[in-house]
């Protein structure tokens, strides 16, 4: 393959006023995962995963609230009316009667009217420890847990597309600057063929059409030069924008290495085990597996303990105290609503295992597609390097022909066109050789 691709360097001819930059393609990918908005956000959402994982934790430990209460009423809450004469025995009464003045004894035959709690403090401070509450602590945290680890892969896959892309964006770029590196050297060719036509013109062994032909495909190259110049601006100008370089003033270096397929290949069955996907469809099955356990525990009992301090001073008198308490909550009307919570919940947990195992096998038939992709590229890329073999002898037969007078000019550019588009055609097989290539890594999880 040393005729594939030469180590190049973009060179000053693409440069402009002092050294630029030069990025390889690993230079770029780092750049456009510390810049690329997707990749922020993917950020953004694994610190909010954590913090919910440390609020489920929080649930752990006792619950602490402490209430406060001042209230003033128009009258008394607890009002009522007293009769002396009902609470005095007869007895008592005969012996009262003989001792005490008429009106005293008058007095404790009207009634009394008593009011209490017209206004007051209350105040409580109170804990309270969860014991047991049908596993949907421990499980409520578990799902925490499985939502940080979906988020770390979505990162992983935001990273892997961001990746792609960049990659892709990189070849276009390569894909072009190869492309004006055929189009300087036909260049090259036909200012030697045309200064050769103008010699052989003066000398009267041509005519001035075969020099009229040249210089119209020297047009067309120069036509071709604009339009590759124009295409190099808008990648770098794509290529600054996703991976937040400054501007577009920069080169790229890449070699022409081209791993043979068979140094490549895995086996699929295993790899499809570290791909990205099939690990996130793993947690979405034990994110059902969890939900289904915690809408089981809401129908089982919640048991808690608690202990609490208690002020109130309702009857005109401070008076505090101090508690200890348990509890236990069954739920009974709500067993019905849960019973079918708990039945929708394993219809989804069962839908996720499907879901994987199926996934599964389309994550292997695309791993397999992928690699058909590099084997065909890998073919076309040799079918394109005997291309520019069987060309490169074409030109040179018919230069040979023409400058003794057995061939016509235009049988002459018609072999320049051939070798430029065989070099244009191995370019695009090495640009499409590397494309299936990242598409068959990132199939595997590399």
């Amino acid at each position: 393959m040393r005729h594939l691709l030469s180590l190049a360097v973009v060179v000053a001819a693409f440069a402009l006023g002092e050294a630029q930059p030069a990025y390889n393609i690993e230079q770029l990918c780092d750049s456009a995962r510390s810049c690329n908005i997707a990749i922020r956000t993917a950020k953004h959402d694994i610190e909010a995963a954590k913090l919910q994982k440390k609020e489920a934790r929080m649930n752990y430990f006792p619950t602490v609230s402490a209430t406060g209460l001042w209230f003033q009423a128009n009258r008394g809450m607890a009002e009522t009316t007293i009769n002396p004469q009902d609470y005095i025995p007869s007895e008592l009464g005969q012996m009262m009667a003989q001792m005490l003045p008429p009106s005293a004894l008058a007095s404790m035959s009207n009634p009394i009217e008593v009011s209490m709690m017209k206004n007051g403090i209350i105040a409580a401070v109170t804990a309270v420890q969860p014991i047991y509450a049908g596993g949907r602590i421990i499980n409520g945290n578990k799902l925490a847990k499985v939502g940080e680890d979906v988020s770390q892969l979505k990162l992983e896959m935001s990273e892997n597309e961001v990746e792609k892309t960049t990659k892709q964006y990189f070849w276009q770029l390569v894909s072009l600057y190869e492309k004006m590196n055929t189009v300087n050297a036909s260049e090259a060719l036909l200012n030697s063929i045309a200064k050769d036509t103008e010699l052989a013109l003066k000398a009267g062994l041509a005519i001035r059409n075969d020099l009229l032909q040249v210089q119209l495909r020297q047009n067309e190259l120069t036509s071709q030069k604009l339009k590759l110049n124009n295409g190099i601006s808008m990648v770098k100008m794509l290529l600054c924008q996703y991976c937040g370089l400054r501007d577009t003033s920069f080169t790229i270096s890449y070699d022409q290495d081209v791993p043979l397929p068979v140094q490549t290949r895995q086996d699929h069955d295993l790899a499809v085990l570290n791909t990205t996907e099939y690990k996130l469809l793993n947690k979405q099955l034990e994110a059902s597996e969890l939900q289904e356990r915690i809408a089981r525990g809401k129908n089982l009992p919640s048991v808690s303990v608690g202990a609490g301090y208690n002020y109130h001073n309702l009857l005109d008198k401070n008076h505090s105290f101090g508690m200890v308490f348990a509890t236990v909550s069954l739920p009974i009307s709500e067993w019905w609503t849960n019973k079918h919570a708990v039945n929708r919940n394993r219809v989804e947990s069962l839908k996720a295992r499907e879901q994987l195992n199926d996934n599964a096998q389309l994550l292997i038939i695309r791993m397999q597609n992928a690699w058909n992709g590099v084997e065909e590229a890998y073919n076309q890329m040799q079918l394109a390097q005997l291309s520019i073999e069987q060309a490169t002898e074409n030109l040179r037969v018919n230069r040979d022909q023409y400058s003794v007078g057995l061939s016509k000019m235009s049988d002459l550019l018609e072999a320049q066109l051939l070798y430029q588009q065989a070099c244009d055609k191995r370019t695009e097989a090495f640009i499409e050789y590397q494309n299936r290539m990242l598409d068959y890594r990132q199939s595997i999880g590399e």
